[in-house]
């Protein structure tokens, strides 16, 4: 499984997903630009210290990932897709991919592969980025039967 954050701003949060990744076997990808630093000693002040197992791919763009990975299915992670994400076969090399925080994903990239995380009505705006990653990847991952 792959989880893909673009242009992810809070540095927790991509620490939560690398946490997840490791957990899962997934690979993390991040799409730059990114909105802190992850080189070794930024790595370490934030007491990452597993940062270094994490299968870990950073991309100058989104482009660049597509054109590596022609094949791959792609879905799309957004609080304005119509499709729930519970309605979704997920193959195990499928790519999770999830906006930045503060603007989600570009709304032109919401086609039919666009899904969301249910919530009860009016309850609140989005969920947490490391969240969202969390919940979804669970389930692809309970799909595939990696984790049993």
């Amino acid at each position: 499984m792959n989880i893909v954050l673009v242009e992810p701003e809070i540095p927790h949060n991509a620490g939560a997903a690398g946490r997840l990744a490791l957990a899962t076997g997934a690979t993390l990808h991040l799409v730059k630009p990114l909105g802190f630093e992850i080189d070794e000693k930024a790595v370490r002040r934030a007491g990452l210290d597993y940062w270094k197992e994490v299968d870990l791919r950073v991309w100058e763009s989104f482009p660049a990932l597509l054109e590596t990975h022609p094949e791959a299915r792609f879905w799309f992670l957004s609080t304005k897709a119509k499709r729930s994400a519970w309605e979704v076969t997920y193959h195990a090399d499928d790519f999770l991919v999830f906006g930045r925080e503060s603007k989600g994903l570009p709304e032109s990239w919401l086609d039919e592969r666009a899904i969301r995380i249910p919530m009860k009505e009016g309850s609140t705006r989005s969920l947490n980025l490391a969240t969202a990653v969390a919940i979804v990847l669970y389930e692809a991952e309970r799909q595939v039967g990696h984790l049993e």
